[in-house]
């Protein structure tokens, strides 16, 4: 399948039974400004773009939301074992953006769009959501041509901020992604 637009990536995730149902899943929990983000989008559009049969294992399936109102990270551990009884077979992570500058030593977000803007890198700055109407919805605020192109740079706000600069480097180490998607190519700063 070729992936030229965001209908393109919308229309893949559309035809995949499992991720619908994960979509379907961290929608049950009605959380303000949720998406379900990062490696969920990007390894899907990799698998594809490299033409792979299976799905590659995700270590996380990254759920995250905005609520300046409940900023306990215990209410993130309930959520996640919601979402376990729902899909027990699924690797849970849900994070509250509200309060995770704090983790990230960064200002505050303005948003769950805001903190994907943000991630270290564009491949994985996308997030998708099922509205109430069963329609997805894709953000990318950084844009999707280079997920789509198998480029990895950072994002504008990492690669403007000199001290996130070594966080950039040590996640692609840690991540190794040319591993299982030979194709991309990373690009340092």
């Amino acid at each position: 399948m070729m992936i030229k637009t965001e209908h393109d990536i919308i229309k893949l995730i559309e035809q995949d039974n499992w991720m619908m149902n994960v979509l379907k899943a961290a929608r049950q929990l009605n959380l303000p400004d949720w998406w379900v983000c990062a490696g969920f989008v990007r390894s899907k559009i990799w698998d594809t773009l490299h033409h792979f049969h299976h799905r590659t294992p995700l270590p996380d399936v990254d759920v995250i939301y905005f609520d300046e109102t409940q900023i306990d990270e215990l209410r993130e551990k309930k959520l996640e074992a919601k979402l376990k009884e729902i899909m027990p077979e699924v690797p849970w992570s849900v994070k509250n953006e509200a309060r995770m500058h704090v983790v990230n030593d960064v200002s505050p977000y303005a948003s769950a769009v805001d903190a994907i803007a943000k991630f270290p890198d564009t491949a994985t700055a996308l997030g998708i959501k099922l509205d109430k109407k069963d329609k997805l919805v894709l953000t990318a605020p950084c844009g999707i041509q280079d997920v789509i192109n198998l480029e990895v740079k950072p994002t504008p706000f990492f690669a403007e901020n000199r001290k996130l600069h070594t966080v950039y480097h040590e996640r692609l180490r840690k991540k190794n992604w040319k591993a299982t998607w030979h194709r991309i190519k990373i690009y340092e700063f």
